[in-house]
């Protein structure tokens, strides 16, 4: 197992230079950043002109390429295109608010999708079945701005008219109190979380269902059951320990997309996280800052695709590397 991490790890390095490479190239290829800012009256050419110096927006792509790398990995991506301030330091403040939200949207999806996944292959067919296929469905086909705007309107609602705050609608806190700072923040990040998980749980729930319908129709959990074992330790230990494969392999993929996804939710919610940071920056053309997002999502995915590999092997033996 452990030359198998080994050699992942050395995988990832020419994957992550090549992502880099593709979403330079990708942004760049668009036009130059400078293209508004010349259009600008109030802005002079001598000041154009030491943007075009400092960020090298004369030379070609591939040698912007190399002086953006070696900015990334010196000075931390740099400053953005109009102002001095580091790009890290506004990541840094950003990054931990979104984690806080992905992290905590993807437990509470793993767990309610991997429940109710279970039991609905253990009771197939029955009512509950039915049901969690029809929620399934719905949680499929629901917009994630749609359910944030309702959920805001309903909380806002039930605060205007019974006057007792229980989640917050917008911000990340309200208080400074260091005692009651982590309810604080359960109360403004439950709703962004309900909104962030509820695609990831209709997905959870049918993998799981499909994959524990699968396994325990197989031979050796019949073979467990014809030894005498208890019907719960069936379930737990043999059969729901290889079912959880697939649903690995999409927690881990799904990762990424909930980074992706957080923008609108983020943004719905005013949530001081990476989403309105990408989201401010697009709309003001700097592309440095937009890199920075998008070269951090990718190292997320990747790291993530591995965990998910050293889980494979965990979870079956079967599929061990070494």
């Amino acid at each position: 197992m452990f030359t198998f991490i080994l050699r992942r790890l050395l995988y990832s390095i020419p994957v992550l230079v090549a992502a880099s490479f593709l979403i330079f190239a990708s942004v760049s290829a668009v036009g130059s950043p400078l293209q508004e800012l010349r259009l600008n009256p109030l802005i002079s050419e001598q000041t154009l002109q030491n943007i075009t110096e400092r960020k090298h927006l004369d030379e070609p792509i591939p040698v912007r390429y190399v002086y953006w790398v070696q900015d990334a990995l010196t000075d931390k991506f740099g400053t953005p295109l109009f102002v001095q301030t580091p790009i890290w330091d506004d990541l840094t403040r950003v990054i931990p608010h979104t984690l806080q939200l992905v992290i905590m949207a993807e437990l509470l999806a793993i767990l309610i999708g991997v429940l109710v996944g279970v039991y609905s292959a253990i009771r197939q067919y029955s009512i509950f079945d039915y049901s969690a296929t029809m929620a399934s469905f719905v949680g499929f086909a629901m917009p994630a701005f749609w359910l944030a705007l309702m959920l805001q309107i309903l909380f806002t609602e039930v605060f205007l008219n019974s006057g007792v705050r229980v989640f917050y609608t917008s911000g990340l806190n309200s208080s400074d109190n260091t005692c009651t700072f982590c309810v604080d923040r359960v109360q403004h990040l439950a709703i962004p979380v309900i909104v962030l998980s509820v695609l990831s749980i209709a997905q959870y729930t049918r993998y799981m269902r499909a994959s524990m319908l699968e396994v325990i129709n197989s031979d050796y959990i019949r073979t467990a059951r014809a030894k005498g074992l208890a019907e719960t330790r069936v379930t737990l230990r043999h059969a729901l320990r290889n079912a959880l494969v697939p649903v690995v392999t999409v927690s881990a993929l799904n990762f990424g997309g909930l980074i992706g996804g957080a923008i609108i939710t983020e943004t719905i919610f005013q949530l001081d996280g990476m989403g309105p940071y990408f989201i401010n920056n697009l709309l003001s053309q700097d592309v440095y800052p937009v890199m920075a997002w998008l070269m951090i999502t990718a190292t997320m995915i990747i790291i993530f695709n591995l965990i998910a590999d050293i889980l494979y092997g965990y979870l079956d033996p079967r599929i061990r590397y070494d």
